[in-house]
C-alpha cells in the first residue's frame, strides 16, 4: 500500500485530518516518510540548505558558539548539539572552524538530534572522527551547559492552520474528493490559542500554530537557562504567523504538497514570536531577531569569502562569490531567513546577535 493509499484509507475512516497528521505521516511515517526513506539534501535531493551552500556558514556559527564558550568560562564539559543534523555538513565545518580554538574540541561531546535512520547513516560517515552520539529528542539533551544549532528545523515541524471566522476560526483540513486528497474546513469555533490573534487579524485571514515546537524550544531553553551554553535557531520565517506559508518542494521546485505525499518536502515558515516568549518562560534570555544576511555580515563572512577567494580563479571563484550572495543579500537567503539567539541571562547573546 502507498502512503497516499494509506492516507485516502485512514480519511475515509476517521474524517479529515489535520496539516499537523498531514505532515507526520508524510514525512515520518516508518516505511514511507519522506525523511525516512531517503537524503533529501543538495543538488541530487529536492532542496539545499546553507552548509551545502558553503563552508562559510558552518564556519561562522561554530566560532560565535564558541566565543560565547569562552565569553561563559570555557567550561570543561558541554554539549555541543544539533537539532535536524542533515548529513553533518553544518557540524563537521564548525568542529574544523573550532578546532583553533584552545580546548573547545576536548570540551565537547557531540549530541545529534535525529529522526532519521538514512540520515543518521550518513552523518557517522561525515562525523565518523568526532565520536558523535545521537539522541531521538530534544528531550533526550543531557543536563549539562549546552551550545547548539537548529538550521531549518523547525520549519519542518507539523502545524495546524486556522481560518479566522468572524470572532472564532474553522481548521483547515485535508479531506477527500473522489480518490484525491482535497483541501476542506472544520466547523467554526474558538480556538484557545489564538485567542490574542483576534486583535491583529480580519475577517478570512489565515494563522499557523506550531505547537509541536514549544516543548524542543522549552527543553533546549531550559538546558541554557539551568547549566549556561547558548543557542542559535536559524530558519525562514518571521516574527508573526499571518497568511499561508505551507509548501513543498520537489527537486527543488515548488509542487502541490497533496499531489505526492511522502515524496515532497513539507514545510512552513517559523513563527518565531512564541519561540521566543516559550524561552522566556523557561527562564532563558533570547536576542533580538535578526536577519541572516546582517548576522554573516557582522561575524566577518566577507572577510573569510576575501580569504577563500585569493587562491582561486575562473569557475571556482564564480561559485564561491554565489555563495556569499546567496547566504547574505537580501533578496536570497539574506532577509528571508532569521536568527534568534538563546543565552542565560547574566550572560551576552551570541556573536552576530543583539540583545
Amino acid at each position: 500500500m502507498s502512503l497516499k493509499d494509506h492516507l485516502l484509507a485512514r480519511i475515509a475512516q476517521d474524517g479529515p485530518m489535520s496539516v499537523a497528521d498531514y505532515m507526520a505521516e508524510c514525512l515520518l511515517h516508518p516505511t514511507h516518510g519522506y525523511y525516512t526513506t531517503r537524503d533529501p539534501l543538495g543538488a541530487q535531493g529536492d532542496f539545499i540548505t546553507a552548509p551545502e551552500i558553503s563552508q562559510m556558514f558552518g564556519e561562522l556559527i561554530g566560532l560565535s558558539l564558541a566565543q560565547s564558550w569562552l565569553d561563559q568560562g570555557h567550561p570543561d564539559h558541554f554539549v555541543l548539539a544539533e537539532l535536524g543534523p542533515g548529513r553533518g555538513t553544518l557540524m563537521a565545518d564548525m568542529l574544523r572552524a573550532t578546532a583553533r580554538v584552545p580546548g573547545f574540541l576536548d570540551a565537547a561531546e557531540v549530541v545529534l538530534v535525529e529522526a532519521s535512520p538514512a540520515l543518521r547513516d550518513i552523518q557517522a560517515q561525515t562525523l565518523k572522527e568526532f565520536k558523535p552520539r545521537w539522541i531521538d529528542s530534544a528531550a533526550d539533551l543531557p543536563e549539562a551547559p549546552l551550545f547548539l544549532v537548529a538550521n531549518e528545523f523547525f520549519d519542518a515541524l507539523p502545524i495546524r492552520q486556522f481560518l479566522r471566522d468572524g470572532n472564532g476560526w474553522r481548521e483547515r483540513l485535508i479531506g477527500l474528493e473522489g480518490d484525491a486528497l482535497a483541501w476542506g474546513l472544520g466547523p467554526q469555533g474558538e480556538q484557545v490559542a489564538l485567542k490574542d490573534r483576534l486583535d491583529d487579524t480580519r475577517d478570512g485571514e489565515l494563522v499557523e500554530l506550531c505547537a509541536a515546537a514549544i516543548p524542543i524550544i522549552t527543553v533546549v531553553a531550559g538546558r541554557i537557562g539551568t547549566h549556561g551554553g547558548a543557542g542559535l535557531i536559524v530558519d525562514y520565517g518571521d516574527w508573526h504567523s499571518l497568511g499561508d506559508t505551507f509548501q513543498a518542494l520537489q527537486t527543488h521546485e515548488r509542487t502541490d504538497p497533496l499531489a505526492l505525499p511522502g515524496q515532497a518536502d513539507l514545510t512552513a515558515h517559523v513563527d518565531f514570536e512564541p519561540l521566543a516568549l516559550a524561552t522566556r518562560a523557561a527562564g532563558c534570555a533570547h536576542s533580538r531577531l535578526t536577519p541572516q544576511g546582517v548576522f554573516l555580515e557582522r561575524l566577518g563572512i566577507a572577510t573569510r569569502a576575501q580569504a577563500l577567494a585569493a587562491p582561486l580563479g575562473g569557475s571556482e571563484l564564480e561559485a564561491l562569490v554565489a555563495a556569499h550572495r546567496r547566504l547574505t543579500h537580501p533578496e536570497e537567503m539574506g532577509n528571508l531567513f532569521k536568527v534568534l539567539g538563546l543565552y542565560p541571562t547574566p550572560s551576552s547573546p551570541p556573536p552576530g546577535l543583539e540583545p
